[in-house]
């Protein structure tokens, strides 16, 4: 009888030893939003008619939920040909192996912001495209932004690394 027991004890903790035995599997994946939200600072080069204008920015990614970030693109200009900031929203990310990507839901983002006359004018932003890389806390944005009357569209290129602020 106490053979029978003892295998029977035996047994049950093999089988409790196994199931208690999850490893990596177990822990969920922290949500891309959470991994891409933060402070990028790097150089931004708008292109207008073939005409390139290089900047250092920081640009600020915001979660919204797992699977959505929002961002603003940094004010362009000086003085009263300033293009303010411009909100991005709706930014839906996915990660795939250390890259997270990122396209505007939709494909186009429309907004309205308060220029420095303050007048309500409307922009667009498509082409957007997100690729941040978690080993080497890169980012690049690239995008198309068309701002107000303005007869001509603005390709952008943002590449930066995450930083503190």
């Amino acid at each position: 009888m106490k053979m029978k027991s003892l295998m029977a004890m035996a047994a049950m903790a093999f089988v409790f030893g196994l199931s208690s035995c999850g490893g990596d599997d177990d822990v969920p994946e922290t949500p891309a939003a959470n991994q891409v939200a933060g402070y990028y600072a790097g150089t931004e080069t708008l292109t207008v008619d073939g005409e390139a204008d290089e900047s250092d920015e920081v640009i600020q990614i915001t979660k919204v939920t797992d699977t959505t970030v929002d961002l603003v693109l940094p004010s362009y200009g000086e003085g009263m040909m300033t293009i303010p900031e411009l909100p991005v929203k709706n930014i839906v990310v996915a990660k795939k192996g250390d890259d997270i990507s990122g396209t505007i839901t939709g494909g186009t983002y429309t907004g309205t912001v308060t220029d420095s006359k303050g007048e309500e004018k409307t922009y667009t932003v498509n082409d957007f495209v997100l690729l941040y890389n978690e080993t080497n806390k890169t980012l690049i944005l690239t995008f198309k932004m068309k701002y107000g009357n303005m007869p001509f569209v603005f390709e952008g290129l943002f590449v930066g690394e995450k930083s503190l602020k």
